[in-house]
């Protein structure tokens, strides 16, 4: 498949099957992260799989609790409705088996672009792969929770490093999405 083709498939899936990707899989899905454009080649980000079902779901509970509810009601999706569509979601992972935290360097002036350029490629690796995806943030403050303090200290990452945001994962359950239209005006080439 055509790169432009493959970028064009990619949804945010918020409906998952209960079925874990295998674990082959999910290192490809690393690695493509891991061959992310970073600035000045420094390479710091850190992936952190989680291939656990039961704690992914633990960690996408803590992650719900720290929703801004002042965006509560807006249109994010009818086909793959968000948190913020729908209150009586539980879980910010929305049942996805397998969740990736991507970490950078906490006081880094790229930490945050470092962080999602890695999350951007692991999601095209996982439409490739015929795994369903979806970028999550409020990682920052999902850490600061006393399950997210554990973590860190089990995974050993080190203390100069932050949470910047989750790659969910999985296989969508129902039909998947068509594109939505792409806005008018939102490119220019100037020549």
């Amino acid at each position: 498949m055509d790169l432009l083709d493959l970028i064009k498939k990619r949804r945010s899936i918020r409906k998952y099957q209960d079925k874990q990707i295998p674990r082959e899989d999910l290192e490809k899905i690393i690695e493509a992260g891991l061959y992310a454009p970073n600035a000045g080649g420094r390479q710091r980000t850190i992936i952190v799989g989680v291939h656990n079902k039961e704690l992914t779901e633990a960690i996408g509970r803590v992650n719900i609790t720290y929703e801004d509810r002042r965006h509560m009601g807006i249109q994010v999706s009818k086909e793959q409705p968000s948190i913020l569509d729908d209150p009586t979601i539980e879980n910010a992972f929305y049942g996805a088996p397998t969740v990736c935290v991507v970490f950078s360097e906490k006081d880094y002036l790229n930490s945050i672009p470092d962080a999602f350029c890695c999350a951007m490629n692991m999601i095209l690796e996982a439409t490739a792969l015929g795994i369903s995806s979806c970028i999550i943030t409020r990682a920052e403050k999902t850490f600061e929770s006393e399950l997210g303090k554990r973590l860190l200290k089990e995974w050993q990452i080190p203390e100069n490093y932050i949470a910047r945001c989750f790659v969910i994962l999985g296989y969508c359950e129902g039909e998947y999405p068509e594109p939505k239209p792409r806005r008018e005006g939102r490119s220019l080439i100037i020549e």
